[in-house]
């Protein structure tokens, strides 16, 4: 090999080794026509031939060329000018080449009579067979015709170019094996195995099947066999004839295929060893070639342990030996062992070998040089133990699932839009995690995070979502906490949280560790806020969070499993998070089992408020896998070709019914029953199809495991039952104190490890079950009767074994095995400290804000105590009931805290004692809307307390009240009252908080009595010192102030500014409070002093602050006076604003705001009427029109909402023009002031000051009438310029404009000149304070004034400012109104064409 450059030669694929002079150097060049093949390497046999089309009849052994012709040849038409030339003789025939035609003559002087007839009918039957085969198969060496050559019989066939494919592999050996790529020999397999699938297509064999009758050829990067010499093959008309000559074939190209691959030159060892064999077994191989098959049990008798050096030195590696899959490929090509053997596996037609060499081809490609396809060492488990290795990642026959989720994950990566959401439907192991995990590379490619977490029956629900994102952080940490893109996270997450993220720190510590380095948090906040307000205020936070953490460049996909056990809360934040405005580059996927969820199910009935807020989501189903999915999986396991391990998949398919767990549980059961196992001897796997056909096995798959884990070892089984009881995830620490007494062996968990029950996570040293179904069969090894008994005897001995340092560490181990055994408990003593041990787990998931879990542990701690437990165990009992109320009060379970509350306000000790479970029960009654026994709670506790409130209200004790408030201010500035000192006595603070209660259950229900407790917050502050509490006294007290009869606005105002110093003095700016201090102050008060404009941000930061503290209701209602203050008072845009507030409708919705999302509704259907859009949102939220709307407000009393309605419609119907309708709805709303007197006596918004103008221009429309109406409405309109111009000597901003285009108004309806002059200063003002709807409106007042006087030009032109006003406004209707009257004015202008 002197002249040969491996280094070069290295990556020659086969096409490379046909083009011109490849092959110059290794002396292998295609011989020209007449010549031959010149040797000049000495070191190389001379070969000949080389690119003929010659037949086997010279095979045995080839004549050197000659240029001497032995018969005088005449070429055929398109022949060479010479004449055809010789290109090999042998005993009886002759082939001549000329151009593209080969001849096949017979010399009739060489052979007897006998022998030249058979010749000639082995030409007519090749012929015969070349027709037969033209039909579907053009990879032959084509006859042309059986004719004469000078007189002989002589065949004409098509000449063939191309390489043999024993002159490529002699070659090929004498060089190395391994410069010739592995898969070059793949691909030549290939097209061998498909031209003799072909030829059997069209029953057709070839019967002498070699090396020298196939001819190689490249073609586009894939390679042609072509084969040559159709003397031997037979056309069989007979089935079982034809099966019998297939089998011969099969083994011919199993004979190839071992020299193809073999890296020793000369042959392969299979080959060899067959043709030393001799003999023939077939009947149709000539001389040597026919063979007979050795096998395990065959001719060829070796020791098992011989047999085993020989095939471990084949399969080494590809260059030395052959790879596992082809191995077996091979040797059941060559497998002649009895029919009735059913470990044997042999194949059956030579397409399913192509089949299995594609898919050896695909495989290899997509695996690389990692793929067991290409491995031949298998690790002492595989060969010395024979246990079957799975991979990692079981995913088959999913393709279209995961092109849906694919599309999902391009769409909101791409996009980002809007959050997108798919659920994973399916039977408890059909795979629905392994297909949502297919995300992760995809993601990861895009640079995305994955964050995953699992419900379990036995955990605690509420706390999956935040342990998620606890090891999101976690691995951040872990990795480079300091990249740019964790940098700008961190800035993300404090932008959209603030230091209100310091109430995730409980629930996700490592939260805390990731933020800490980047942003100052304050430690206590949050710790006091009730827990109705903390789990509103988690969700929200959960969803900053989230929302947070995705951005364009880090798409986010979340994934939750098991959701048919997800808690209430974690579905809420799930509803949240696919309709925040504020989250965009987010996929949500759910994966439940869709056996255990019907409509009743909570899952549904989430799904469905999902859908029915406009969330289109896609389910995707997930069933069994199909047939050819197990053999694949089979495949691949068993590092077998496809077609071999078919029987045995249709076997497993049939008896697991593709459910995919179901499948790897069957096959692990056959490897440990031998029924599935690893032979030494061949090197490959090996079954038992029968024994696999009539075992008898569970149709369940948990009672399958089960069956299996019972013929584990009793240590196994002991530890097995052990780890079981301790839930889904548990630690080294925790099995060791459990298995003490309990001899589980050494090695218990790396055993379960290696058995595929359970998992390691990293090197936190947790260990966790592979599947929930496989915890399920662990613990069915526990007879049902003795469960209880075993779950005491774990939890009792792991109390006993726990020091009181550690007691916390392990306390949930303890107390969830107890409890399961409870019933076998009649020992008091016992009880009660099963009932401290309770108590104190459900105080500790408390702290961490899980309400769901500390009901359930807290009420089986009540559940334990004794009748008597009110005398024996007085302090147990009253924390027991303490604790259960706070957390029945935070998860919103109002009936059963109500009953809760029953005993404890009966047999506490003291008031004092009953004082939480009071407020627990208020807060739950004003909640769930029994506001009537709300203030009656209240009412009697603050008697109590001292503080006596009188139960019916009369004229007299309203005014004395009035007056002792008064006297208590006398004298008191804004400064004295912030320098109040603090309010210390207990008594005084309880009842401040009990008022507080009482503000929100009376505002609607019972003025009066709002404002008495009101009256009394102020008083108690002024006399006992201030708390958080009296600034929502002193914002009350202003927002009276501004809306008596003696409109006090700078009292108001001094009021309100009392309460917004006060607020951070004593809570800071991120006070809980923050949220109605700014309802208050902003939405009732300072509308009387401030521009409107100027509230809005304070609307948008009260409503941050709300959501972030989880006071949702008065957040809610801040941003509902934002959008009616933008919308009716501001003027802004419609079509943006209209935009916003839809999402805003979803969201009260969602938070089950009624009060809130109605108002927005009402604003947003105000802004498509002005917009001229047919949408009707009533009944896209809550499926009424807006009649039936007026009628279910009506129906129900809702005052306030009726109030809001008929504002609206009065508003929208005077700008439309419709003055009756607008008239209608002023009466309605005057009807209904009568009867309450609600926004009169404790507050007024900024609707109120629209709602008073659009009263008195309604009321001037119907005076200039003239009607026997003119004095009401006179009256009407008198009354609004008289507030109107009140109003404006309090804040000139808000209501100069209004107030002149009133006056105006009114004097043209008294004919009074001044009215033009006023027209203009209105339309000045409403221009300099941006109050662009309100220009408009002074523009067309002005132009319907001046038609009036007749000074039609300049009414055109104040009708087109007004135009020019309203589409910026975005107000079509109007436009179009106004475009009328230009359209009718134009003509009678001067300037008019």
């Amino acid at each position: 090999m002197d002249n040969i450059d491996v280094d070069d030669f290295f990556n020659l694929d086969l096409e490379s080794i046909f083009e011109e002079g490849s092959w110059d150097d290794l002396n292998l060049s295609s011989s020209p026509p007449g010549g031959h093949v010149s040797n000049s390497n000495p070191s190389i046999p001379e070969l000949t031939g080389i690119g003929s089309g010659r037949s086997a009849d010279n095979a045995s052994g080839v004549a050197p060329f000659s240029t001497t012709p032995l018969l005088s040849a005449t070429p055929r038409p398109g022949g060479d000018i010479n004449g055809p030339q010789l290109v090999s003789t042998s005993t009886c025939t002759s082939i001549y080449r000329s151009q593209d035609t080969g001849i096949k003559v017979i010399d009739q002087s060489q052979s007897t009579s006998s022998n030249v007839q058979q010749t000639i009918q082995k030409l007519l039957h090749e012929e015969t067979v070349s027709k037969r085969l033209l039909s579907q198969c053009n990879n032959h060496r084509q006859v042309i015709e059986v004719s004469s050559f000078n007189g002989s019989p002589a065949l004409y066939f098509k000449w063939e170019n191309g390489i043999t494919c024993k002159e490529w592999l002699d070659k090929v050996h004498q060089i190395h094996p391994q410069i010739v790529e592995f898969n070059v020999r793949l691909r030549a397999a290939m097209a061998i195995s498909k031209t003799l699938s072909q030829f059997h297509q069209c029953s057709v064999t070839y019967n002498s099947l070699s090396p020298e009758n196939i001819v190689l050829t490249p073609l586009e990067g894939d390679y042609v066999a072509k084969f040559i010499d159709l003397s031997d093959a037979v056309i069989c008309n007979d089935e079982q004839t034809f099966k019998e000559m297939m089998a011969v074939d099969l083994t011919s190209l199993g004979l190839i295929f071992d020299q193809l691959f073999k890296a020793e030159g000369g042959g392969g060892e299979a080959y060899s060893a067959a043709a030393a064999a001799g003999g023939d077994n077939a009947g149709g191989l000539t001389n040597s070639r026919r063979v007979s098959i050795v096998s395990d049990g065959g001719e060829e008798e070796v020791s098992d342990h011989n047999r085993n050096v020989r095939k471990r030195g084949k399969q080494r590696a590809p260059g030395e030996g052959l790879p596992l899959y082809l191995g077996a490929m091979i040797s059941a090509l060559l497998n002649n062992g009895d029919d009735n053997d059913a470990s044997q596996l042999r194949y059956k037609s030579a397409n399913d070998v192509y089949e299995d060499l594609k898919a050896m081809v695909a495989h290899s490609s997509s695996h690389h040089q990692s793929s067991s396809l290409r491995e031949a060492d298998f690790d002492n488990d595989v060969t010395i133990h024979s246990r079957l290795k799975f991979p990692k990642d079981l995913f088959y026959g999913r393709q279209v699932q995961m092109s849906m989720i694919l599309h999902l994950l391009q769409s909101s990566t791409m996009l980002g839009d809007q959050p997108m959401m798919a659920l994973i439907a399916g039977y408890p192991g059909t795979g629905k995690s392994t297909l949502v995990n297919q995300v992760k590379k995809p993601l990861a490619d895009k640079n995305g995070f994955f964050i995953e977490g699992k419900f379990d029956v036995s955990v605690r629900p509420d706390k999956v979502l935040a342990s998620a994102l606890d090891s999101f952080f976690a691995s951040i940490n872990a990795s480079n906490a300091g990249q740019n893109t964790y940098m700008s996270m961190r800035w993300r997450i404090n932008d959209a949280v603030g230091s209100g993220v310091s109430c995730l720190f409980d629930v996700i510590p490592s939260l805390r560790k990731f933020m800490t380095d980047s942003t100052e948090v304050d430690r206590t906040e949050g710790r006091n806020i009730g827990g109705n307000l903390m789990g509103q205020r988690l969700k929200y936070m959960f969803c900053k969070l989230i929302g947070a953490i995705s951005c364009r460049s880090t798409p986010l996909v979340l994934v939750l499993d098991d959701l048919q056990w997800a808690d209430k809360m974690t579905l809420g934040v799930i509803r949240m998070l696919m309709i925040d405005p504020d989250i965009h580059y987010f996929l949500f996927l759910g994966c439940y089992r869709e056996n255990e969820v019907n409509e009743s199910h909570m899952l549904s009935a989430n799904l469905n408020d999902i859908r029915e807020q406009g969330i289109n989501f896609m389910t995707i189903k997930v069933g069994a896998i199909e047939k050819e999915s197990v053999n694949a999986l089979i495949s691949d396991v068993l590092c077998l070709p496809p077609s071999l391990c078919r029987p045995l998949s249709t076997v497993v398919h049939q008896k697991t019914g593709g459910i995919i767990m179901f499948v790897r549980r069957l096959l692990i059961s056959l490897n440990d029953e031998g029924l599935v196992w690893y032979s030494l001897s061949s090197h490959r796997w090996m079954f038992d199809l029968r024994k696999i056909e009539v075992k008898e096995m569970s149709e369940d798959v948990v009672k399958h495991m089960t069956e299996h884990m019972s013929r584990l070892p009793k240590k196994m089984q002991m530890g097995l039952k052990l780890c079981a009881c301790l839930g889904p995830k548990f630690d080294t620490a925790i099995v060791e104190k459990v298995q003490r007494g309990a001899n589980i062996g050494d090695n218990f968990l790396e055993s379960c490890v290696d058995d595929g029950f359970l998992q390691i996570k990293g090197d936190s040293g947790f260990y966790t079950w592979a599947h929930d179904q496989v915890q399920q069969a662990a613990y069915e090894l526990i007879p049902l009767q003795q469960r209880e008994k075993f779950h005491l005897l774990i939890g009792s001995r792991l109390f006993l074994s726990t020091s009181s340092a550690e007691i916390d560490k392990f306390i949930f181990y303890i107390v969830d095995n107890m409890n399961r055994g409870v019933t076998l408990v009649d020992n008091p003593q016992q009880k009660y400290e099963m009932a401290e041990l309770n108590l104190r787990a459900g105080e500790k998931i408390l702290e961490r804000h899980s309400f769901q879990s500390s009901v359930k542990y807290l009420m089986a701690g009540i559940a334990l105590l004794e009748n008597d437990s009110w005398e024996k165990k007085y302090g147990l009992t009253i924390r027991l009931h303490d604790a259960a109320s706070e957390a029945l009060c935070a998860t919103g379970d109002f009936p059963k805290l109500t009953a809760l509350a029953e005993k404890p306000l009966i047999y506490a000790r003291c008031f004092q004692d009953k004082l939480n479970i009071y407020n627990n029960l208020v807060r739950a009654l004003s909640s769930s809307g029994e506001n009537e026994e709300c203030i009656s709670r209240c009412v009697s506790v603050l008697s109590q307390l001292g503080e006596f409130l009188p139960k019916h209200i009369t004229p007299d004790i309203y005014r004395e009240e009035v007056a002792k408030v008064k006297q208590a201010l006398i004298g008191q500035s804004k400064q004295d009252l912030l320098s109040l000192p603090v309010m210390t006595k207990a008594k005084k603070l309880t009842a401040m908080r009990f008022l507080n209660h009482m503000l929100i259950a009376t505002y609607s229900t019972n003025p009066p009595l709002n404002l008495l407790v009101v009256f009394r917050m102020v008083r108690m502050t002024v006399d006992f010192g201030v708390c958080n509490i009296s600034a929502v006294g002193f914002a009350c007290y202003g927002a009276w102030l501004a809306s008596s009869p003696n409109d006090e606005y700078e009292g108001a105002f001094t009021m309100g500014r009392v309460a917004s110093d006060l607020m951070k003095k004593l809570c800071g700016a991120e006070a809980e409070i923050l949220p109605r201090i700014y309802l208050l102050v902003y939405g009732m008060i300072n509308i009387f002093k401030e521009p409107w404009q100027a509230s809005l941000c304070k609307y948008s930061e009260a409503f941050d602050a709300g959501m972030i503290s989880g006071d949702t209701e008065y957040a809610l209602s801040n941003i509902t006076l934002y959008y009616m203050l933008s919308l009716f008072n501001c003027g802004s845009n419609l079509k943006e604003t209209s935009q916003s507030l839809h999402k805003f409708v979803k969201r009260a919705l969602q938070y089950q705001h009624q009060t809130a999302a109605r108002t927005l509704a009402i604003s947003e259907q105000m802004a498509y009427d002005l917009m001229g859009l047919k949408k009707n949102c009533y009944e896209a939220h809550f499926g009424l029109d807006e009649e039936a709307l007026k009628n279910f407000f009506v129906r129900n009393k809702l005052a306030n909402m009726s109030r809001n309605l008929y504002q609206k419609i009065k508003y929208v119907t005077y700008m439309c023009g419709d003055m009756d309708a607008a008239a209608k709805h002023y009466d309605l709303q005057e009807k209904l002031n009568a009867n309450c007197s609600v926004q009169a006596t404790t507050g007024r918004t900024s609707f109120f000051f629209i709602s008073t103008f659009i009263d008195g221009l309604i009321g001037l429309y119907f005076a200039r009438k003239h009607r026997e109406d003119e004095a009401k409405w006179t009256h009407v309109a008198e009354k609004a310029i008289e507030l109107m111009k009140k109003w404006t000597d309090s804040s000139s901003w808000n209501c100069a404009n209004k107030s002149y285009l009133l006056q105006a108004e009114y004097f043209f309806l008294k004919n009074d000149e001044r009215a033009y002059a006023c027209y203009r200063a209105s339309i000045t003002k409403a221009r300099e304070h941006k109050f662009n709807h309100e220009e408009g409106l002074a523009h067309e007042k002005l132009a319907t004034y001046l038609l009036y006087k007749n000074q039609h030009d300049e009414a055109l032109q104040h009708f087109q400012n007004a135009k020019k006003c309203y589409a910026t406004w975005g107000a079509n209707v109007l436009v179009q109104r106004v475009e009328k009257a230009i359209t009718i004015l134009s003509p009678l202008c001067v300037g008019s064409i």
